[in-house]
């Protein structure tokens, strides 16, 4: 499997997420590997964008996604499930692409349609939080055998609040996947 490499992150978020459809999400711990393909994903484009979490400016919080392409934003939802974002664009600009659902590959149990759910097959946690993704441990890749995707975009999920952001179509995933979190 071939690391995708950071200049992949440093582009247009939305590209970025159309991307990193069909990639190989890689957890190497406790001696397991765990591979799973990308098969949905969220665009949230910076702090303009009223339901990206940067709305709000630079927090303790969102430190993470201003920071470098290419690292993992991880975030508590509900005060219970994690989440996963990753870094795009250039440094200070506050982009990222939410992972809401991978297609179990290797080592991996349980399901994994969402983004908490995601996160709990892949064993990420808190201590995720700002990792470097083109680190040996934990990455997503190139997958030799994949074909180009077919995409489907429609409007994001849970992000209501956003005003017009909300029916933008920046929700991509593998048209006819069955691990997709929601139709």
């Amino acid at each position: 499997m071939k690391k995708l490499p950071r200049r992949f992150y440093d582009r247009d978020t939305t590209q970025v997420a159309q991307d990193l459809l069909g990639k190989l999400l890689v957890r190497r711990s406790d001696g397991l590997t765990r591979v799973g393909r990308i098969v949905e994903v969220e665009a949230y484009l910076g702090p303009h964008d009223l339901a990206a979490h940067t709305s709000k400016g630079l927090t303790a919080r969102t430190r993470a996604m201003f920071g470098p392409p290419g690292h993992a934003y991880v975030y508590l939802i509900y005060g219970m499930h994690h989440c996963m974002n990753v870094v795009t664009e250039a440094d200070g600009t506050g982009a990222a692409v939410l992972l809401r659902a991978i297609e179990p590959v290797r080592n991996i149990a349980g399901k994994t349609s969402g983004p908490g759910l995601l996160c709990k097959a892949m064993g990420v946690t808190m201590q995720e939080y700002g990792h470097d993704l083109c680190s040996r441990d934990f990455y997503i890749a190139e997958d030799p055998a994949a074909a180009p995707p077919a995409i489907v975009a429609r409007p994001r999920v849970g992000v209501d609040y956003a005003g017009e952001w909300a029916a933008k179509p920046l929700r991509f995933y593998i048209e006819g996947n069955r691990y997709i979190s929601k139709k």
